[in-house]
């Protein structure tokens, strides 16, 4: 019978191995330690992710409750989060649609609106000239804080009026808003006073302004319809500076900073105006869109992100481009009219547009019009003379006017045909 026996060489071969095996025992603790890493890890990522869903979780809970339309021209208007919106043709300046458009609210850095129009202004009429050389005081100056936009001027360097106008309109630049006032009028204070003039003169009444910045202060106030006013304005009485509030960025100082109106990226057709947001004024934004012969102006303020005013503003657009419609209800030179004329030349003198008159109406609309002519009109009278006027109603409500002009000279008689005419008006011929 033959007995198995190990060798030492296999007893050692045994034992070695035995040695390099993991035992059941650490086995089971290096499970441990992967899944308590992988724990770990996922926790991390958990982790990581929490921060941008908590501010996205507030920003929602934050947010206002939809305000429907006060105010609509048009079916289905929509209802917005914000605590002020309206929509404006530009044209008319008529409202299309609104909500709480009267309420003074704060207006954050939309009140730059104003302080660009009055240096455009002075631009215009020679006050100012686009090279003109303004100190930055201390006042002025940005000390570098994230808490403010900046068009980051040096202390006391000096930086020409059309560059502090860039800064003011896509930077919004306080330092370059603070400049500019300084040196059209010593002080904050100043310039403040032509700001609220300037309100008054456009017709802003619910607007007061004690910076030309629009960082708080409790009686620093606008509206949504006088922001859309102080809008038109700029738009009407600027084409040679509004196409700045197209760009979207400028580089001073060798800091190049971004247009923050997001629309300015992704809609070809809106070409303005301005962004705001402090604490206290949420997120605002004034807008203007041209599509085709159409430009509207809309206002949002104080709704709870960047994103919101954004996506509220092309709801909006969307909404005022695709139920509304111009309408012309005269071709340009077209007579509508033939007023009489006593004493003249000629007994009548036709009456008709002296220029295109669009109105903005909802689509589908049949628009009615009443010629209402000067009477008891005497010669002479010269072409171009304002004789009367035409009113467009829809659905019995009125949707705008617009002049009559005589088409032709009528001039007065002579002495011989006046005396014939006198004793005929006298015999009611």
């Amino acid at each position: 019978m033959h007995t198995p026996h190990f060798s030492a060489l296999s007893f050692a071969l045994a034992i070695t191995v035995g040695a390099l095996l993991p035992s059941s025992g650490a086995l089971a603790t290096q499970a441990k330690k992967a899944k308590i890493s992988a724990s770990q890890k996922g926790a991390a990522k958990s982790a990581a992710a929490k921060p941008a869903a908590a501010k996205k979780a507030a920003a929602a809970a934050n947010a206002w409750p939809a305000l429907p339309a006060e105010v609509a021209l048009a079916p289905n208007a929509p209802a917005l989060q914000s605590k002020a919106w309206l929509l404006m043709d530009f044209d008319s300046g008529e409202v299309l649609a609104s909500a709480n458009a009267d309420e003074a609210l704060p207006p954050a850095s939309l009140t730059k609106m104003m302080t660009s129009y009055i240096v455009e202004q002075a631009l215009r009429a020679g006050k100012l000239k686009p090279t003109d050389l303004v100190t930055v005081s201390e006042n002025a100056w940005c000390r570098g804080t994230s808490a403010e936009s900046c068009m980051y001027l040096p202390l006391n360097s000096q930086a020409t009026v059309i560059d502090l106008l860039r800064g003011i309109i896509i930077q919004s630049g306080n330092d370059a808003s603070k400049a500019i006032a300084e040196h059209m009028a010593s002080s904050e204070a100043g310039f403040a006073k032509l700001m609220n003039a300037e309100a008054q003169r456009l017709g802003m009444t619910h607007t007061n302004f004690v910076n030309p910045t629009g960082l708080p202060d409790p009686a620093h106030k606008s509206s949504a319809r006088d922001l859309a006013i102080l809008a038109r304005a700029i738009i009407r009485d600027g084409a040679e500076y509004y196409p700045l509030y197209a760009e979207r960025d400028f580089k001073y100082n060798g800091i190049k900073q971004g247009n923050r109106n997001a629309l300015l990226y992704t809609d070809p057709t809106v070409d303005g105006l301005k962004t705001g947001h402090t604490a206290e004024a949420g997120f605002c934004l004034v807008t203007s869109s041209k599509r085709n012969d159409t430009r509207l102006i809309s206002v949002i303020l104080n709704t709870h992100s960047a994103q919101a005013r954004a996506d509220q503003t092309r709801t909006l657009l969307g909404w005022g481009f695709g139920s509304f419609e111009k309408v012309s209800p005269f071709a340009a030179n077209a007579v509508v009219g033939t007023a009489k004329v006593n004493f003249g030349k000629a007994d009548t003198v036709a009456a008709g547009l002296s220029a295109p008159w669009l109105l903005t109406v909802p689509r589908g609309t049949t628009v009615q019009t009443a010629v209402e002519l000067q009477p008891g009109l005497e010669a002479p009278v010269a072409k171009g003379a304002v004789i009367g006027k035409v009113v467009a109603s829809a659905n019995g409500k009125p949707v705008g006017e617009a002049p009559l002009v005589a088409q032709a000279d009528v001039a007065r008689s002579g002495w011989m045909l006046l005396a014939w005419q006198h004793v005929n008006k006298w015999l009611g011929k």
